[in-house]
């Protein structure tokens, strides 16, 4: 399990509480009440620990590698989720997923920005930085949702847009302008969550609720 100097404090203290409930198992003594008693003293100093937070730490923790990405959310929340591919131009960018879902028994359209866990699959997902084609399939998926009439939800979670020579060339800076434009004029409301960090262009992108609502999230890095 990683974690970061500062939550330190809080790993000993569940190590405790694990060290405890084992125990308490193995010679069959009742210590509920020790038990319930540092678990509140852990909850307490999550409090004041992650009150306390300073701008870089907030940037560890929006970039942690154990946080759940797009697809554990769509496990988690979502039933028979059908992802779609391409933008119909150039090819699939595997940093932007999206698709039909269910979530609480509504129909959405789910799209989102996706990282890998391992070195391999970040190489597939190149990060979580979408190229244009990433914006761009984003886009047509919105649009696809708005003919049918569903509500659209987007999950942030990026760096930025990707910013290699070869997205510049194929209109990285347009696709995402596009984007913004575009997602204005759709009729079927928008809301956006950051799920990690939310990273310039690369979060507006795809990062418009309900108009505006959420633009100061994305634009402004990352929220824990």
């Amino acid at each position: 399990m990683l974690y970061y100097d500062f939550e330190k404090p809080i790993i000993e203290l569940e190590k405790n509480i694990e060290e405890l409930k084992r125990y308490s198992e193995e010679v069959k003594v009742d210590a509920s009440a020790e038990i319930e008693g540092l678990i509140k003293k852990r909850d307490a100093l999550c409090s004041e620990v992650y009150s306390k937070l300073t701008p870089y730490e907030i940037v560890q923790i929006a970039r942690h590698p154990q946080r759940p990405y797009t697809l554990d959310y769509v496990a988690l929340a979502c039933e028979d989720f059908q992802e779609l591919h391409g933008d119909r131009r150039f090819k699939d960018d595997e940093a932007m997923v999206g698709g039909f879902a269910t979530m609480g028994g509504r129909k959405i359209m789910l799209i989102g920005q996706q990282k890998g866990r391992s070195a391999k699959e970040n190489i597939q997902r190149n990060c979580g930085m979408a190229h244009p084609e990433g914006y761009r399939k984003a886009m047509r998926l919105m649009e696809m949702a708005d003919r049918f009439g569903l509500p659209i939800v987007t999950l942030i979670d990026t760096a930025g847009a990707y910013p290699g020579i070869g997205a510049e060339e194929r209109g990285q800076a347009e696709a995402i302008a596009e984007n913004l434009r575009d997602m204005m004029d759709l009729s079927v409301p928008i809301v956006s969550v950051v799920i990690g960090e939310g990273g310039s262009g690369g979060a507006i992108g795809i990062g418009v609720c309900n108009r505006l609502l959420a633009l100061s999230y994305s634009y402004y890095s990352v929220i824990s």
